[in-house]
């Protein structure tokens, strides 16, 4: 049997509905095991179990399909396709008890000149009761506590003086941090509400644009393909697109060329 688009959003569902099982039943636990890993970043037993859950429905499903995730590494050598799996984005949030976090799966298609492409996406915020999802050429969809899907779009703000921006924090920026206080004194909106958030609420039209300056291809691909289908443009903060650039830049499209402008000084 040949893999459509369609047969793998819905495996990209089912293995969110995983991950949300698991993650919503450690989400406030008082005995939630937290460790740290070599880069000082928190991991809890949510996070290796939503990982191992979900890699272990690919193996079964997409046994030629490469994976790469945040907990478990990259095995993903010598695949045309991988899925991009971070079990919990947000997991500050997440054992603090602040309920903006998410599940975010990706899925990767290496073209014939040497790309790689972003083809399907679904970040799924249980503790948000928000599910956002999309697939190449099918458009961005959002779901509110499980309900009918509703198609989303990106806003049609052209001016940085109008602009709503979100961003993660001051920290991270190095020689971009000056140029990027500038952005925020000459935007009509700034809030700090960093993560996949963000990017989701420029993909809904909420707000116009997201930055965050340091991020890894598990916080990023399937926000990628969310925001474009919905009409925006994600890249790094220099203007490359996609989800490899170790940045994340999303905008309407419309406003996107000034973010970047700005954003080095230009």
């Amino acid at each position: 049997m040949s893999i459509t688009r369609g047969n793998d959003l819905a495996l990209a569902m089912r293995l969110a509905d995983a991950a949300d099982s698991i993650t919503m039943a450690r989400y406030q636990s008082i005995d939630l095991v937290v460790t740290t890993k070599p880069d000082d970043s928190p991991v809890t037993d949510a996070d290796k179990a939503s990982e191992e859950a979900i890699r272990a429905l690919l193996k079964s499903h997409r046994p030629d399909d490469g994976i790469v995730g945040e907990e478990f590494g990259d095995d993903a050598a010598g695949a045309q396709r991988y899925w991009v799996i971070d079990p919990i984005d947000g997991t500050k949030n997440f054992l603090r008890g602040v309920p903006t976090w998410a599940t975010l799966i990706g899925l990767i298609e290496k073209q014939s000149d040497g790309s790689e492409v972003v083809v399907v996406g679904v970040v799924s915020a249980p503790a948000l009761f928000r599910r956002w999802y999309a697939s190449e050429g099918n458009g961005a969809f959002v779901s509110l506590n499980g309900g009918t899907p509703k198609r989303i779009s990106v806003s049609q703000v052209s001016e940085i003086k109008d602009a709503s921006i979100s961003y993660s924090d001051f920290i991270g920026w190095d020689q971009r941090l000056a140029p990027f206080q500038e952005l925020l004194e000459s935007a009509w909106r700034t809030r700090g509400i960093g993560d996949f958030w963000s990017h989701m609420l420029v993909a809904e039209g909420a707000v116009d644009v997201a930055i965050e300056p340091k991020l890894a291809i598990w916080d990023m691909a399937a926000l990628d393909i969310v925001v474009r289908e919905a009409g925006g443009r994600f890249t790094n903060t220099a203007g490359i697109d996609g989800s490899l650039g170790g940045s994340g830049l999303s905008t309407n499209s419309a406003i996107h060329q000034k973010i970047v402008d700005k954003l080095n000084g230009r």
